[in-house]
């Protein structure tokens, strides 16, 4: 902390001004090296990111090629979408399907007996209820419950997760009506009453009627008839599942499957694409542009380049397939004078669709696949930890260098500043004291007869 002072009173020299010009003087020129370096590395931080951003997203791309579903996957397509959806996995086989829905699965509601009043107490007793070959569960009716008091205990309890219960206020009368939560007839409901008080009100009133019939989904496939206890059917034709919408035995839905090349081309357009970034990123954090005479942020730096010249030597390799050799040119994907990659699109249609085996291989073996290969190297620079992390940490530590060093200029020039006011300072009380003793000085002779003064 400086010293506080009043400077100049004596000698009226502006001390503060003077200080702060000598301290400057010795500071600047080590402020501005401190400013340019701290310039470059914030520049060379923002480089570093860019292109660990752009390697990521290649990454992403590779994972992707490395993806079984990304090769030899089918798609499927419907006729209409009145009656049927479906959904395929990588077992589907190409083919062609006629569907018909004759019906669909439907879940069984029962009633008990028309009640006078649904707010009147029934009779005490026990109610066991279940659905199918599902666990029963037990409803305790006290002789002050009302049918209303049994719908919330039926709906409320923990162990019921196969039947809702309602009170439906019919022509006759209100009587209450369990609904099952699942379809088919394997799903039918069943209704115990146990009478434990006076009378048989809870068991006369629980004697259910059913109310709709529980059916199985019915539909013909080619001619072949399959049932399901649900509208969802997911074993009647290899890799295919039918989520069943509505029913007409009189309207067929074509289902086609196929290859889903789409998939495919869409990966390898993407890897593609990402690459290509990649190589700009490269170039703009490295080259030297000849109009603005401006250098990349990374020009000289080894590690961009670097990543190119193992990628690109990558790229132009051949990999082994069980039909031999490949190389990324054999499919439509070439490179160009600029060391950029670019897609044949007609070629690379027909690869995949008539030697989809070897393309396969190429990009995803797991030993030897390009994707996979690629995906390796990537991954020793983006990961955690890996390589562009440590040259980033190493940045931050030259950055915490330059703030120290500030830290430690501004102390100095701290007690520089000190020293100089502690010395003009000293200077100015001398100057007081020499302008005292000379006032005090001419005083004296003043008052001397023939000095001044008036003579006796």
């Amino acid at each position: 902390m400086g010293t506080i002072t009043s400077v100049g009173i004596s000698s009226g020299i502006d001390i503060g001004g003077i200080v702060t010009a000598m301290v400057n003087a010795e500071s600047a020129g080590k402020i501005a090296r401190f400013d340019v370096n701290e310039g470059k590395i914030n520049a060379k931080i923002s480089g570093i990111g860019a292109l660990k951003s752009a390697m990521s997203e290649f990454y992403d791309k590779l994972k992707t090629l490395t993806e079984a579903e990304t090769f030899g996957s089918q798609k499927v397509t419907t006729s209409t979408k009145d009656y049927l959806s479906a959904t395929v996995d990588k077992t589907a086989v190409s083919g062609s399907y006629q569907v018909k829905v004759e019906q669909l699965a439907q879940s069984q509601k029962v009633g008990s007996a028309v009640v006078a009043d649904s707010r009147s107490p029934i009779g005490e007793g026990t109610l066991s209820i279940a659905v199918g070959s599902g666990s029963a569960f037990d409803i305790q009716v006290s002789d002050t419950d009302s049918l209303s008091d049994i719908m919330e205990k039926i709906n409320d309890a923990e162990d019921n997760s196969d039947v809702t219960a309602t009170i439906v206020n019919g022509a006759a009368g209100p009587q209450l009506v369990l609904g099952s939560k699942k379809t088919g007839e394997d799903n039918l409901i069943s209704v115990t009453a146990t009478d434990s008080g006076a009378g048989t009100g809870l068991s006369d009133t629980f004697t259910m009627t059913e109310l709709t019939a529980a059916k199985n989904a019915i539909a013909y496939i080619d001619g072949v008839k399959v049932e399901s206890q649900s509208n969802e059917i997911e074993e009647a034709i290899t890799g295919v599942s039918l989520s069943l919408k509505d029913a007409d035995i009189n309207k067929t839905t074509t289902i086609t499957v196929s290859q889903d090349s789409d998939k495919t081309k869409t990966a390898i357009e993407g890897f593609v694409e990402s690459y290509n970034s990649l190589m700009g990123t490269i170039k703009d954090l490295t080259g030297y542009n000849a109009d603005t005479k401006a250098a990349g942020i990374l020009q000289g730096d080894s590690l961009p380049r670097s990543i190119q010249s193992q990628l690109r030597g990558m790229l132009s390799g051949s990999f082994d397939t069980s039909e031999g050799s490949q190389m990324l040119a054999t499919f439509g994907v070439t490179t160009t004078r600029e060391g950029l990659l670019e897609i044949d699109s007609t070629k690379l249609t027909e690869s995949i669709e008539n030697n989809q085996a070897a393309l396969t291989e190429m990009f995803s073996n797991e030993d030897t696949g390009l994707a996979v290969k690629l995906g390796n190297l990537v991954d020793v620079y983006v990961q955690t930890g890996g390589v562009i992390d440590s040259r980033d940490e190493t940045l931050d530590q030259q950055l915490d260098r330059i703030a120290t060093s500030r830290e430690q200029l501004d102390a100095r020039m701290q007690a520089y500043s000190d020293r100089l006011y502690a010395q003009f300072n000293a200077m100015d009380a001398i100057i007081g004291n020499l302008n005292s003793q000379s006032s005090m000085l001419l005083g004296s002779l003043d008052s001397l007869p023939g000095f001044g003064g008036k003579s006796k």
